[in-house]
């Protein structure tokens, strides 16, 4: 939390915790242990800045009404040399407390001294977690939900390392296996299309995307018909040696212009090559949890609350996927990671009991691995789906979307509703440049501020750091209501790392911008009093401080004119 924040709360702590102690040696209140009892910011103000449930939760080791030790507290409460000026009981016995100027203006200029160090926490205590996200098949092109998971996974990491955790972003490749053994009979088929007389037919399960035929076309056009002079495996091997590379690189520049990037782009088949996937059963087999049937390897997933036991290696001898997950899940443990969050899609929710079962199974544990699940997106154009591409006329992809959207307002619509929420991505709005585009509005506030600034300094009038007296000039509704939002900055980024949250900041920063357009229509800045224009300045500062913390930590462009 914001230091200011920090302090408060400890203010309300002791103060209480001394006029228990003081009502107790008047006789007022039964010598007794002094109870735990919580401190908290409500959420409607009207009700105090911060209330207290001490005198409910003293109730047992007093053996009194709450209403009656909140009496007795408050006749022994004292708020000298604190941010509060005032206390009240309400209800069953909440004691409300009330901040004063200093407060505000402690808060104002920790912003400004922080500056982009505003927000920040040492919360994660440098725990390292690896935040594994898109990890799309190679196989195609990614699609919607690769755009959500992309904007959702790399905020989520940015909300994470603004917590304080050591944050490693990585991509999964499954680049071995049955897809890619699917991706190989489809490339050669179509690519026996283009020169046979007499082609084979695609099989209703392989790929029958557009991108294969062109991939086909692609080597055709570069070696012409040699591969029709060679085994299906030679042609097979050779097609995907062609293709899978280009795919991979799409990906990557998809991502790239995303802003979105990664530490490590891991391949899956770096595990079989190193060994490590039939070195995870083995390492299942010697504790005893796997046995032989039908001549495949199963592992006993029934001991770890999996539905089923779980084939590891097939009959004839080749590894699952499963497998192939959990020994890359055991490889992220094994790099030093304390704790690994998967960004899956929905349609995954069954593999998430097995996932972390196998991770008590390999002698971690299930509580190491966060899986967020996430719905599916919808595009929508003048109020209707739409699936295909006016430019193309494909079906829209990643490359296709931000070739159509800025990126600033995929990356910031894209954290609009929380992950297990379905999603309406609407064109229309995200191109738009007025108030009702969220990130248009966010960055028009900032952008506000600096003409602000600009047209003052225009006039030889230069910010400059204001005194708590000066400060204490800000007593309009608007003014404290917008300070004590800029207070809640840090704790919103805390909470939203606790929840994998980050959509909670998109919205803190909407707020945000609506609470300073209100104080500037409230409040004028220029012509007023010298001291008090300098006090409403350092405001605006501010504001634009959070506001650009915000945008920048979710790689969103920050204008400085609009």
């Amino acid at each position: 939390m914001s230091k200011a924040v920090s302090i408060a709360k400890e203010q309300v702590s002791a103060v209480i915790e001394a006029a228990m102690k003081k009502a107790m040696t008047a006789g007022m209140l039964p010598e007794a242990e002094l109870p735990a009892f919580t401190v908290e910011r409500p959420a409607d103000r009207s009700h105090g800045d911060f209330a207290t449930n001490a005198a409910m939760a003293s109730a047992r080791a007093f053996r009194m009404a709450p209403p009656k030790i909140a009496a007795a507290i408050m006749e022994n409460l004292d708020l000298n040399g604190t941010y509060f000026v005032k206390a009240e009981t309400a209800g069953p016995g909440f004691m409300n407390f009330f901040l004063g100027s200093a407060f505000y203006s402690d808060v104002l200029t920790e912003v400004l001294t922080k500056d982009s160090a505003y927000g920040r926490s040492d919360y994660g205590n440098h725990r390292k977690v690896m935040v594994e996200f898109v990890s799309a098949n190679p196989t195609g092109p990614m699609h919607m939900g690769n755009a959500r998971g992309g904007a959702l996974g790399d905020c989520l990491a940015s909300v994470l390392d603004a917590a304080g955790y050591d944050v490693w972003r990585e991509f999964y490749v499954n680049d071995a296996g049955n897809q890619l053994d699917k991706f190989g009979l489809s490339l050669s088929i179509r690519y026996q299309q283009l020169f046979a007389e007499n082609p084979p037919e695609l099989p209703e399960d392989s790929y029958h995307g557009e991108d294969i035929l062109d991939l086909a076309k692609e080597y055709a056009k570069e070696h012409g018909d040699e591969l029709m002079h060679v085994t299906e495996e030679e042609r097979r091997k050779a097609l995907v040696g062609f293709g899978l590379p280009k795919n991979i690189a799409k990906m990557k520049a998809d991502m790239e212009k995303y802003r979105v990037h990664y530490d490590r782009w891991f391949l899956e088949s770096d595990l079989h090559k190193d060994g490590e996937v039939m070195a995870v059963v083995d390492y299942l087999r010697d504790r005893g949890l796997t046995y032989e049937k039908d001549g495949a390897v199963w592992y006993k997933a029934t001991e770890f609350g999996g539905e089923k036991d779980e084939v590891l290696v097939r009959a004839n001898g080749n590894p699952t996927y499963f497998t192939a997950d959990i020994a890359y899940h055991k490889n992220k443990f094994d790099r030093g990671f304390d704790l690994l969050i998967d960004i899956w899609g929905s349609d995954h929710h069954g593999h998430v009991a097995r996932m972390k079962g196998a991770m008590d199974a390999i002698g971690q544990s299930a509580d190491k691995l966060d899986i967020i699940l996430m719905q599916f997106v919808r595009l929508m154009r003048d109020g209707q789906p739409v699936r295909m591409s006016k430019r193309t006329g494909k079906a829209i992809q990643l490359g296709d979307l931000l070739d159509e959207v800025p990126v600033d307002s995929a990356r910031f619509l894209f954290n609009m509703r929380e992950a297990n929420s379905l999603l309406d991505f609407d064109l229309d709005l995200a191109v738009q440049q007025d108030s009702q585009n969220p990130v248009y509005y966010v960055q028009y506030a900032h952008a506000r501020i600096c003409s602000i600034l600009r047209a003052l300094e225009a006039e030889g009038v230069t910010p400059r750091d204001c005194t708590a007296e000066e400060l204490a000039l800000l007593t309009a509704p608007e003014e404290l209501e917008l300070i004590q939002h800029i207070a809640s900055y840090t704790d919103e980024i805390i909470g939203a790392a606790k929840d994998y949250d980050p959509v909670r900041i998109t919205r803190y920063v909407i707020e945000l911008a609506t609470k300073f357009h209100k104080f500037y229509n409230a409040c004028r800045v220029k012509g007023e009093e010298e001291s008090l224009m300098q006090a409403r300045l350092t405001l605006c500062r501010a504001t634009a401080t959070v506001i650009r913390n915000v945008l920048t930590m979710f790689n969103i462009t920050v204008p400085t004119s609009m």
